[in-house]
């Protein structure tokens, strides 16, 4: 596993939002606490996330909508934690993309069994399958560094394959100038739009350059960038 594995919860009660945040730190993993549907969609476009634990009952945008938006954004594995215990809510969750649901009031050896085996179970498929991240005739290697483009290989930045690689994680996600700046230089951003422009131009051009029949990074205006479907 990783050094650092990220769980959101998104729970609008404070009391068990920290129940769950010291269960979630007591097997070594690093908790963040959102209480709203707006708040977990707000840590949602900062980052990926190593599992998401979600209430169905929030305020403002509810625990259904942001498992739509959470499906929107790629793979990340969801463990629903609701007093919602009706067995279509169940059934309905689960086929809308969630991975498991747990009924309060909770066990607490439970929750930490089942995140514990879900992260093991994405652990496990993850390394077979996402060693290398592919989008039409591009191929990613995550552990050689490498990029293919139409069968050759091509050199890019540190900063390009950062970018790619942010892009190809998640190829239907819309990423802002801000999302890439702060995902990629890791430092806050301050509205300098060219240095992002810069780097996301170059970056098309040597896409381009191996393949001129294809695009590969659309520009979604007023919006930010994707991968081109």
């Amino acid at each position: 596993m990783p050094d650092k594995i990220d769980i959101l919860v998104v729970e609008d009660d404070e009391d068990i939002n920290q129940l769950l945040c010291k269960i979630i730190k007591k097997s070594g993993y690093y908790p963040q606490s959102a209480y709203s549907g707006t708040e977990a969609i707000m840590y949602l476009e900062k980052q990926n996330w190593d599992l998401i634990l979600l209430d169905l009952m929030l305020p403002g945008m509810d625990g259904e909508a942001v498992l739509e938006k959470i499906r929107e954004q790629g793979v990340m594995p969801v463990i629903i934690i609701s007093a919602k215990n009706e067995k279509e809510t169940k059934v309905s969750t689960l086929r809308s993309g969630a991975d498991d649901f747990i009924t309060k009031p909770f066990d607490i050896d439970e929750v930490s069994a089942r995140i514990d085996s879900l992260l093991r179970r994405y652990r496990y498929t993850n390394e077979a399958t996402e060693r290398v991240l592919t989008h039409k005739d591009i191929q990613l290697n995550l552990e050689e560094k490498t990029v293919y483009v139409n069968g050759q290989k091509i050199s890019l930045t540190v900063r390009e394959y950062h970018i790619l690689k942010l892009f190809m994680s998640s190829p239907k996600k819309i990423f802002s100038k801000a999302n890439v700046f702060e995902s990629v230089w890791n430092e806050p951003f301050y509205g300098d739009d060219n240095t992002v422009n810069v780097h996301i131009s170059n970056l098309r051009n040597k896409l381009s350059q191996a393949n001129p029949n294809e695009e590969y990074i659309e520009t979604i205006w007023g919006m930010g960038y994707r991968m081109k479907s």
